[in-house]
């Protein structure tokens, strides 16, 4: 049994319908991840594109980040102007859900990059890609590997449900604590430590995202000299009150590694100074939406949209007794290792990809 090669344009076609405005339907965006909710509000819809299920739709600027989705999960949804959309029209020939796996790969995002170079944008188009060459193995062999890919989605999902379910549990106790427990000042809670790397030694400089995890600086530090960082020690918090109007969060992290860091001077650095708190309990709170929406509407009062440390200190913290505070945080953790797992799960399905791709193809050409 050979590979056949087809050109993509013979088995795809592009879709042009536009929205008619008769029937309610779902605004969906694309990025490499998937369907998305819009960030554009109050459209005009009537130039938005309509896509249907097995379709795939794409944003055209953004090929080279592998932005494109193929709709399993709509019967009939609407999408941006600027997106582009195609079906497979040879399914006797060509699986949607096996070129969702040859498309779901770096190396065709590479190619889509490099197509899109001569264009005055960068633009990448169905007429791109239907002029692309690929070899395909048997229906039933595409049907083969495709089972694999769903059999591990599907595993993959159904741990991430148990995973939101074990967090709607913990938003439902924090809700309980701040009904139920006295609330305190963060002054009263955590004070500030400025320890320097005054000798040097420490050479490991870290900053915060805004997913409130420690990462290596992005500042370049060559030539720098790093006897004025701060240093942050494990049990530690390290805090940036910048921007905290612009990224819509508190840019706060608590260090827990057995080594030692260094952050930029620009950064605050604190510890618990009241033992009746557990510094994973304040973590856990400042991880909620709800807390970065209140260091948000707190920083609309300065002019560069800082949440300033004077503002910082009175953000106030519901705090329960200690052991109820060490029992959510034993779950929080719990969550958190499961969500890591989640994460490495999903990484390992988009690894998944160049190889069903590749042991298909030698399958079909044995």
């Amino acid at each position: 049994m050979a590979l056949i090669k087809y050109k993509l344009g013979d088995l795809i076609q592009q879709r042009r319908e536009k929205y008619d405005g008769t029937e309610a339907l779902l605004i969906k965006g694309v990025s490499r991840e998937g369907f998305i909710s819009p960030k554009q509000e109050d459209a005009d819809l009537s130039i938005y594109n309509v896509f249907y299920r097995y379709d795939f739709v794409f944003n055209p600027a953004r090929m080279e980040l592998n932005s494109i989705a193929i709709n399993t999960y709509y019967d009939k949804a609407i999408c941006s102007s600027l997106y582009e959309i195609f079906y497979v029209t040879r399914t006797d020939i060509l699986l949607p859900d096996y070129l969702n796996l040859y498309i779901k790969r770096d190396e065709f995002a590479r190619k889509c990059w490099f197509e899109a170079v001569g264009s005055a944008r960068n633009y990448f188009r169905v007429s791109n890609l239907s002029e692309f060459v690929i070899e395909l193995p048997s229906i039933s062999i595409q049907q083969k590997y495709v089972n694999i890919f769903k059999a591990m989605v599907a595993n993959q999902e159904s741990y991430e449900r148990g995973l939101e379910d074990l967090k709607l549990t913990i938003d439902a106790e924090l809700d309980r604590i701040k009904r139920s427990s006295p609330v305190r000042p963060v002054g009263e809670l955590l004070q500030e430590i400025d320890v320097r790397n005054a000798d040097g030694s420490i050479e490991d400089v870290q900053g915060i995202n805004i997913y409130k995890h420690f990462m290596p600086s992005v500042a370049n530090t060559n030539g720098v000299n790093l006897s004025n960082y701060k240093v942050v020690k494990k049990g530690q918090f390290a805090y940036s009150g910048m921007q905290t109007g612009r990224d819509e969060c508190i840019r706060i992290a608590l260090f827990n590694r057995e080594d030692t860091i260094i952050i930029s001077p620009a950064y605050s650095v604190f510890e618990v100074k009241d033992k009746s708190v557990l510094a994973e309990y304040i973590m856990m709170w400042f991880s909620r939406a709800e807390s970065d929406r209140r260091g948000w509407f707190m920083s609309d009062a300065s002019i560069r949209t800082n949440l300033d440390l004077e503002r910082f200190y009175e953000i106030k913290i519901p705090v329960p007794e200690m052991a109820r505070q060490e029992a959510l945080v034993e779950l929080y953790s719990v969550y958190n290792t499961r969500r890591n797992i989640n994460e490495t799960l999903k990484a390992q399905i988009k690894d998944i990809c160049p190889i069903l791709i590749k042991g298909s193809l030698e399958e079909g050409n044995a």
